[in-house]
């Protein structure tokens, strides 16, 4: 059974969706060049495709978080777990020393940067009551367990 989200988790799940459009858009766009910086080297293909593509999932993680309401809790799990999957490319801008954006131009900025990545995967998890759904299955399997 899923829980419905509250007012205050709803108007913050629509701010994710509309920051992580505008991200995706920018991924595609005007930010596409700094976006390269973020992909570590290691990576297997071209950074640019890398840039692109992320932009695209980007924005369908938007738009499923904002509109596809019946799903909405899978879209939590969905962008917190891409928010763990882009955390290498922010560690790997970190120790390369990678100015990107005009903001991220000193090693000071690229790690308080890297304290904010669990931020996004909580309000995630929180806003689209992912984290919530989750603990009433736990709860609901653990009281069959104990009766």
């Amino acid at each position: 059974m899923k829980k419905q989200t509250s007012t205050l988790q709803n108007i913050f799940r629509l701010l994710l969706a509309a920051f992580m459009l505008y991200a995706g858009i920018s991924h595609l766009t005007f930010n596409r060049v700094d976006f390269q910086a973020q992909v570590p080297d290691w990576v297997p293909m071209s950074k640019d495709l890398v840039v692109v593509l992320s932009g695209y999932v980007e924005i369908a993680l938007a738009l499923g978080l904002a509109f596809w309401k019946s799903q909405r809790v899978n879209f939590g799990w969905a962008l917190a777990a891409f928010f763990l999957l882009v955390f290498p490319g922010n560690i790997a801008q970190y120790l390369d020393s990678k100015d990107a954006f005009g903001a991220l131009d000193s090693d000071r900025a690229r790690l308080i940067r890297l304290f904010f990545q669990p931020v996004l995967i909580a309000w995630a998890l929180w806003s689209a009551g992912s984290w919530a759904d989750y603990r009433s299955k736990k709860v609901s399997t653990d009281d069959r367990f104990t009766a």
